[in-house]
C-alpha cells in the first residue's frame, strides 16, 4: 500500500540511482573481464605466430639445432622486451632468444604430444607469463630429433594495456552516466507533461472553468479521459435528473403542507411544531440532495469568507451574551465541496457553540494534508454518555425555545456525506466542548469518534 503511494519523481530517482550506481558499475566490470580475456586470446595467437616463426627459421644439422643469429620476429631480438622464446632438447636448454639472456628461472616442462600446443598461465620468480609451448620433430636425412619450443609473454604488458583501457573506459562512463542522467531526466519530465496537463484539466473542472476533459493524450491515458468524461456526463445528468424530481417533490408538497398548516389542527402547539419540523426536514433534504456532495470535488469553498459571515450574523443574534469570538484560518484555506454545505455544518455548530457558552467561542482551521475545523466554547460541556446520541435526530441537550433536534444529526448527515469524521471531546483551553471536524479527501472511510 505504501509502494503504491511512492511519487513517479521518487520512483525515477531509484532507476537512475540503480542504473548509477548498480547497473553502471557491472557494465565497467564485465567490459573489463572480456576486455582481459580477448587480450589473452590475442596473446596466444601473437605467441603462435612467433612460434611458427621460429619453426621456420630453424636449421637441424648433424651439429644439432641451429638458428640465425638475428630472427625475423622483433620482439625477441630486444633485451628489454616483455616476449621471450627458447629451445629446449630433453631437459637441456640448446638457444634463447636475445630478449631471454637476462632470464634467471627454467620453465616448467608440461609433457604434451608432439604437434600440440600447450598455451596457460604460469609463475616464476613471482611474476606472471603467459606460456606457450610446442614438441615438434625435427628431420633431416640422418636423423630425427624431439625439440620443446617455448615462448612466454610476461602478464604486466598486459595489465599495462587493461590500466589504460580502464581509464578511458572510466572516461566514457562518466560521459555515459551524464547522458543517462540527463536522459532519463527528459524523458521523465516528456512523459510527465500529459500527467501534468490531466491534472490541470482535472482543476479546471474542480474551479467549474470547464466542464469536461478536452485535451489529447497518448494512447494509455485515453480510457481515463473516456471514463471520466462519461462519469462527468452521467453525473450531470442524474444531477438534472435529481433537481426536475425534487422540484416537482417541492411542488407536491408544497400544497398539502400550507393547507394543513391553515387548518385548525394547525392550532394545536404540538400540531404547528411538528409541521414546522416536517417543513425544516423537507428544505434540507432538497437542499442537500440537489446541491450536495455528489458534486463535490468540482467545487472549492475558501474558508474564510463563510466563517466570517457567520460570525457577523452570530455576534447580531447573540448582542445580549457579549460573546468573544476568535477565529484563526488562513485565506487559502479551503473546503473541498459546497458553500451551502459548509454554512450548514459550520452554522449548525457555532450556533450552538453560542447558545452553550458563557463568553467565548474559538474556531481554528487547520489544513495540511486533511482538513480540521474545531469550533470549541466555554459552556458546559457535552457529558460522555451523551455524546453519541446527540448526532441522532431529534435529540436535543439544550432547553431553548427554538430548534426541533435536528441540528446535530445533519451536520452527521453532512459529515458522512463527505467521508469526514466529527469528534467531539472536551476543550482543552476553554473547558467547554470541543467539535472537530476531519476531511481527509484521499479516504473513503466514513467513521465517527466519541472521546
Amino acid at each position: 500500500m505504501v509502494a503504491s503511494q511512492i511519487p513517479l519523481k521518487v520512483r525515477q530517482g531509484f532507476i537512475l540511482v540503480f542504473v548509477l550506481l548498480v547497473a553502471l558499475p557491472i557494465l565497467f566490470f564485465s567490459i573489463g573481464k572480456a576486455y582481459y580475456a580477448s587480450l589473452v586470446e590475442a596473446t596466444e595467437k601473437t605467441l603462435e605466430a612467433h612460434l611458427y616463426s621460429l619453426i621456420s627459421e630453424v636449421d637441424f644439422t648433424e651439429r644439432g639445432i641451429v638458428m640465425p643469429s638475428t630472427i625475423l620476429t622483433p620482439e625477441l631480438n630486444r633485451l628489454n622486451s616483455d616476449t621471450y622464446a627458447m629451445i629446449y632438447r630433453g631437459d637441456l636448454p640448446v638457444w634463447y632468444s636475445e630478449s631471454a639472456t637476462n632470464i634467471n628461472f627454467i620453465p616448467d616442462n608440461f609433457e604434451a604430444p608432439a604437434g600440440s600446443a600447450d598455451f596457460r598461465r604460469v609463475e616464476y620468480n613471482n611474476t606472471v607469463y603467459w606460456q606457450l609451448t610446442l614438441t615438434v620433430i625435427l628431420e633431416n636425412i640422418d636423423q630425427s630429433e624431439h625439440a620443446r619450443f617455448i615462448l612466454l609473454k610476461r602478464n604486466d604488458a598486459l595489465l599495462r594495456l587493461m590500466d589504460g583501457f580502464k581509464q578511458t573506459l572510466v572516461n566514457w562512463m562518466y560521459v555515459m552516466g551524464v547522458a543517462i542522467a540527463a536522459l532519463m531526466a527528459i524523458g521523465f519530465v516528456w512523459s510527465a507533461r500529459p500527467l501534468q496537463r490531466l491534472d490541470k484539466e482535472i482543476k479546471a473542472i474542480e474551479s467549474g472553468d470547464n466542464q469536461q476533459i478536452k485535451g489529447l493524450y497518448p494512447v494509455e491515458l485515453q480510457t481515463i479521459k473516456a471514463d471520466l468524461n462519461l462519469l462527468l456526463e452521467s453525473q450531470q445528468r442524474q444531477k438534472e435528473r435529481y433537481r426536475a424530481s425534487l422540484s416537482d417533490l417541492a411542488h407536491a408538497l408544497k400544497t398539502p403542507l400550507a393547507v394543513l398548516k391553515s387548518s385548525p389542527l394547525a392550532n394545536d402547539a404540538d400540531a404547528q411544531e411538528q409541521l414546522d419540523r416536517i417543513n425544516v426536514m423537507i428544505e434540507h433534504q432538497l437542499k442537500r440532495a440537489a446541491t450536495g456532495a455528489s458534486d463535490t470535488w468540482k467545487k472549492q469553498t475558501h474558508i474564510k469568507p463563510v466563517i466570517d459571515s457567520i460570525l457577523s450574523a452570530m455576534s447580531k443574534v447573540y448582542r445580549d451574551k457579549d460573546i468573544i469570538f476568535t477565529s484563526e484560518v488562513s485565506e487559502k484555506d479551503y473546503f473541498l465541496g459546497d458553500k451551502t454545505d459548509l454554512m450548514e455544518l459550520l452554522g449548525n455548530l457555532i450556533d450552538n457553540a453560542c447558545k452553550a457558552c458563557r463568553s467565548q467561542v474559538d474556531i481554528k482551521v487547520k489544513q495540511n494534508k486533511k482538513l480540521s475545523l474545531s469550533i470549541s466554547d466555554d459552556g458546559p460541556g457535552v457529558p460522555e454518555h451523551k455524546r453519541e446520541s446527540l448526532l441522532t435526530r431529534g435529540t436535543r441537550l439544550d432547553t431553548y425555545e427554538s430548534g426541533h433536534g435536528v441540528g446535530m444529526a445533519i451536520v452527521s448527515d453532512l459529515v458522512n456525506s463527505y467521508n469526514g469524521t466529527l469528534t467531539i471531546k472536551d476543550a482543552e483551553k476553554l473547558a467547554g466542548a470541543e467539535f472537530i471536524l476531519e476531511f481527509n479527501y484521499h479516504d473513503k472511510k466514513i467513521k465517527h469518534q466519541y472521546s
